[in-house]
């Protein structure tokens, strides 16, 4: 086994594979750009090197730094993690002529896979099913829309070295399938310096599900079942699962099979994945096959037990696979969520910022649940417009799906981050969802359900009455301290009145609390709210986040943040503004006037921090809703701006190259 390895790569791949090396007695050495010179990896990782500025391609990209850093600290061997240059054959080839060894699989299988147009060539010839399509490199729009009328309606425009959901358009007609192209080509062409694009048919209703597999350099391969992706949005993954709720045991071995021929028709020797999209009556096709440890893995690794970067450390060290096929078995369900810095309230815009609270759910196992989470960032990081916006991946592994669904949704009820946007509401939101509940799930999901974007959804009645009781108990404990802490006060704070007023939005919901006798240092009310009486348990102590504790003898966890004249509440995917009151003070509240927002109608304004790439209108146009009227660029990706209705450009404020704040105005309507 290698003494010291270097980790080629940052944030939560990195700290994951620094863990593993560390329980194996693995020296490790961490890489960092000039963004990343406080990060967790750097401080976790036994040593560290600077290898440049804050762009990846003038740091994590480069291999000429990172073959430096290997010989200035005597690294044996590189994990490249994912992204980056894990999936790069001439890195590879680089680091065996200096005499490094790549954790990893050899650069003929990272060529003949890496390529998406060449790895479907190569799996037809291997007797892998494919998806039907032109597998030939397109030259410009116009020829891309004569092979999608030829294929028919609607088309996948794929970048060929894509990934990450970068350079990936769906076309429904010609006019999508030019501006597609265009913006399937910039965007590769910015990510992986490789602009060619191919163009295949798109199956209606998929599903994205990926066979894990394990190879070695004596021939033997194996697979690890499966992982279901089919929660995506804009092709990049946001929820996934193992084992998926849709395979039977017929498909599940036959797609298990073409996995591992696939590997060995390649020679593969590491962790790999082979990727399908599967239809309705459950028809696979091969769709790519990643040379490397997929963001998803831990999944995989919480239903088999198997340490996939473990074993990866193992086969680049020449050793033989430690399982048989017969020794791989699917225990349970798992269920991971991506945590991103992005605001799902406006379309999932990136968010960039310094996390002022990072407060992630408590890890370990209890009552046969598990709560993993992965990250590479502790409270006080900065998230970078320079890299992928991922902050965590929070998983849960329970005995079947519905306990490991319902283990995540309170584990992202008590996960805490402030100081930027993320997407934890929706993630929350998902959990409660019938129909993911049900495994009623395609690649279209969330376009299907949200087809108008992620709103606040209205709380239920029954969330109502959490908030509310809830509220109570955290107004009640606030001026109890009171009584404790300021003598003048004593008994006479108000906590002990039994008559209160809850507001949440602009609804008031009377409340009559009796006191009764808890356990274990926790505080017990019965409360009665129209006309039902509840028990109320908790421990809660004022400036603590989260809320825990019982409703009717069912566990509650609930976020707490204050906020003008109130507080606000994350319960069941919602933040509610709540206010606990006497029943004078809500008198009085009622008579208090609103503010309304400014009125931001005639503006158009930049949904997130980024770059203008282009300008698509002139002043004094009128355009027509649904036209282009800017292009920005944010972490890469780039964000095509629309008119939302029939209007007249009045007066542009911003001109392409600049760089943008969020709300920052584009320009004016007359």
């Amino acid at each position: 086994m290698f003494k010291k390895i270097l980790i080629a790569n940052r944030g939560e791949i990195a700290c994951r594979v620094i863990r593993t090396a560390r329980e194996m007695g693995v020296s490790t050495v961490a890489v960092y750009s000039d963004a990343d010179r406080h990060a967790v990896h750097v401080r976790m990782a036994d040593e560290a090197v600077h290898i440049g500025p804050a762009p990846a391609a003038e740091s994590y990209l480069d291999a000429e730094k990172i073959l430096a850093a290997c010989r200035d600290t005597g690294a044996e061997a590189v994990h490249p993690g994912y992204g980056f240059l894990s999936e790069r054959a001439s890195f590879c080839e680089r680091l065996e002529e200096a005499g490094i060894v790549f954790i990893g699989p050899k650069p003929r299988a990272i060529r003949a896979m890496g390529d998406k147009i060449e790895s479907k060539l190569f799996a037809r010839e291997a007797g892998v099913s494919i998806v039907p399509g032109h597998l030939g490199v397109v030259e410009d729009a116009e020829e891309a829309v004569r092979i999608a009328e030829t294929i028919g309606y609607p088309v996948m425009i794929k970048a060929s070295a894509g990934g990450g959901g970068k350079g990936m358009r769906i076309a429904w007609n010609a006019a999508e399938t030019r501006e597609g192209f265009q913006s399937s080509a910039n965007e590769a062409r910015s990510s992986f310096g490789d602009d060619r694009i191919f163009v295949e048919k798109f199956i209606v209703d998929p599903r994205h599900i990926e066979i894990q597999v394990l190879a070695d350099s004596h021939g033997n391969a194996i697979h690890l079942g499966e992982r279901e992706c089919s929660i995506q949005r804009r092709n990049q993954k946001v929820v996934e699962e193992a084992p998926s709720p849709f395979l039977d045991e017929a498909t599940r071995a036959a797609m298990g099979a073409q996995a591992v021929a696939l590997a060995r028709a390649v020679d593969y020797q590491s962790a790999g994945t082979v990727e399908f999209i599967v239809d309705r009556d459950r028809n696979f096709y091969f769709l790519e096959m990643n040379t490397r440890l997929q963001v998803e893995h831990p999944v995989t690794e919480l239903v088999t037990g198997v340490d996939l970067v473990e074993e990866m450390l193992r086969i680049a060290a020449g050793e033989p696979l430690r399982y048989r096929q017969e020794d791989i078995r699917l225990d349970g369900w798992a269920v991971e969520s991506r945590i991103y810095a992005e605001d799902p309230f406006r379309g999932f815009l990136p968010s960039i910022g310094r996390l002022t609270r990072y407060r992630p759910p408590r890890e370990g196992t209890s009552d046969g649940v598990t709560v993993r989470n992965d990250t590479g960032v502790r409270e006080g990081s900065e998230i970078s417009m320079y890299y992928d916006p991922m902050i965590a991946k929070l998983c849960t592994h329970a005995p079947d799906r519905a306990t490991a669904i319902e283990a995540m949704g309170t584990a992202l009820a008590a996960f805490e981050i402030e100081g930027i946007e993320h997407n934890i509401p929706f993630l929350a939101a998902l959990m409660q969802h019938p129909r993911w509940r049900e495994g009623r799930i395609s690649t279209a999901f969330i376009a299907e359900e949200y087809p108008d974007g992620f709103e606040r959804p209205a709380a239920s009645d029954v969330t109502r009455r959490k908030a509310a009781l809830i509220a109570t108990s955290i107004e009640i404990a606030r001026k109890a301290r009171l009584d404790r802490h300021v003598d003048r006060l004593r008994e006479h704070s108000g906590a002990l009145r039994p008559d209160w007023v809850v507001r949440i939005d602009d609804a008031y919901h009377p409340v009559e609390v009796g006191a009764e006798a808890g356990e274990g240092g926790q505080a017990a009310f019965r409360m009665m709210l129209d006309g039902v009486a509840s028990r109320v348990t908790t421990t809660y102590r004022p400036g603590v986040s989260p809320w825990s504790g019982t409703i009717d003898g069912v566990a509650v966890t609930a976020q707490v943040r204050p906020a003008t004249q109130g507080l606000l509440l994350f319960l069941d995917g919602l933040w509610l503004p709540v206010r606990a009151m006497t029943p004078r003070i809500a008198e009085l509240d009622r008579l208090m006037p609103v503010k309304l927002p400014p009125d931001t109608s005639r503006l158009l304004l930049c949904p997130m921090p980024g770059l203008v790439v282009s300008i698509a209108v002139t002043e004094g146009q009128a355009v027509k809703a649904g036209e282009t009227l800017a292009v920005v660029e944010a972490m890469k990706m780039e964000n095509i701006l629309r008119a939302e209705r029939d209007l007249t450009v009045a007066s542009l404020k911003v001109k392409p190259g600049d760089s943008l704040a969020v709300d920052a105005v584009i320009m004016e309507f007359g």
